[in-house]
């Protein structure tokens, strides 16, 4: 068995509760791979889980009669440790995943390659394209777009439905001619789309091309620009963390760059700053803040998403943990 196959049959050996507190700790790629391998298991046998368990020798042996796999253990594993909403992406992303991965040739296209590949294409073939890459390679794709294009290809990808494995093989078959690729697509593949693929591909654009597509977005849908931005980080989201997850994203933060972004916060996320600082690293902000006066609101926006580039980066590398919506409600 492979390390993941591994991870899986123990964890299939927990409750729901127990296995979704250590599932909360993985990245999506992560929990995507497990979650794979426990649809794909459904079962483990007694003597399989003994070898494991014995393996993982800090785990209890005990509990595990009856335990059991499938897609709906899996997707209610992963929506207790991430919330429906999340937890959706990541079933969809692994639905993609078991059955094919027809633009896998473009993993490694640098943005320039990608936009030369889908030059002249209607915005729904290149949302079709962008919503089966990897968020960072989707976004830098995106923010290579001209403005309206840009904006057309973002609503096709929030708001794009199911396509038939036909039509996205003959576009991926295009696709890999032009880049003279010779692996040929895979069948049975089921689309991705909706407003969370967008969120995590805005998630990791620049500031500018952030603010300018929402913008544009804004005055073509409001009512999807606002649940876009309902799904994204934002700096007031650092009351969403728990104590130590605060101190880490603030840790390294200087005084100044903080202040900024305080500036005009609400009361409870300048609580939550205030708390998890050092007395000595508070002292120095709230004379930092005495000392700021009337500042550019560009120049507050900047500072907090410096920080929230920031929050980003630790949640993407499973170092920190951002509820979001009915999380909050989840009790282990």
């Amino acid at each position: 068995m492979t390390g993941t196959q591994k991870a899986a049959a123990v964890l299939m050996q927990f409750s729901q509760t127990s296995a979704a507190a250590v599932m909360s700790h993985l990245s999506d790629a992560e929990a995507e791979a497990i979650a794979s391998e426990i649809v794909k298991m459904r079962r483990v046998q007694p003597d399989v889980a003994d070898a494991v368990i014995d393996e993982f020798h800090s785990i209890a042996v005990k509990g595990r009669h009856g335990a059991q796999g499938g897609r709906d253990f899996a997707a209610g594993l992963l929506e207790a440790s991430f919330g429906s909403a999340r937890a959706a992406g990541v079933m969809d992303r692994l639905a993609s995943s078991m059955a094919g991965k027809p633009f896998e040739f473009l993993d490694e296209a640098e943005a320039g390659q990608l936009l030369s590949l889908l030059e002249d294409e209607l915005p729904a073939t290149i949302a079709l394209v962008l919503a089966h890459l990897r968020p960072d390679r989707a976004s830098a794709a995106l923010a290579g777009l001209p403005g309206e294009l840009r904006t057309d290809v973002a609503q096709a990808i929030a708001t794009m439905g199911a396509a038939t494995p036909e039509a996205v093989g003959i576009v991926a078959a295009t696709l890999k001619q032009r880049a003279l690729a010779v692996v040929a697509p895979r069948e049975q593949m089921a689309v991705i789309g909706g407003v969370q693929p967008l969120v995590d591909i805005i998630n990791r654009s620049d500031v500018a091309t952030e603010r300018a597509l929402l913008e544009d977005l804004e005055l073509r849908d409001p009512e999807l620009a606002e649940e876009v931005r309902s799904r994204m980080l934002t700096f007031a989201d650092l009351v969403k963390l728990d104590n130590q997850d605060v101190q880490l994203v603030l840790r390294g933060i200087d005084a100044g760059t903080l202040a900024l972004a305080m500036k005009g916060a609400p009361a409870n996320v300048l609580e939550a700053i205030r708390t998890n600082i050092s007395e000595r690293n508070r002292e120095l902000l709230e004379f930092e803040l005495e000392a700021l006066g009337p500042v550019r609101a560009s120049e507050v926006e900047q500072a907090r998403a410096d920080i929230v580039r920031i929050i980003r980066e630790l949640e993407a590398g499973a170092e920190i943990t951002v509820r979001r919506g009915d999380e909050d409600d989840i009790v282990y």
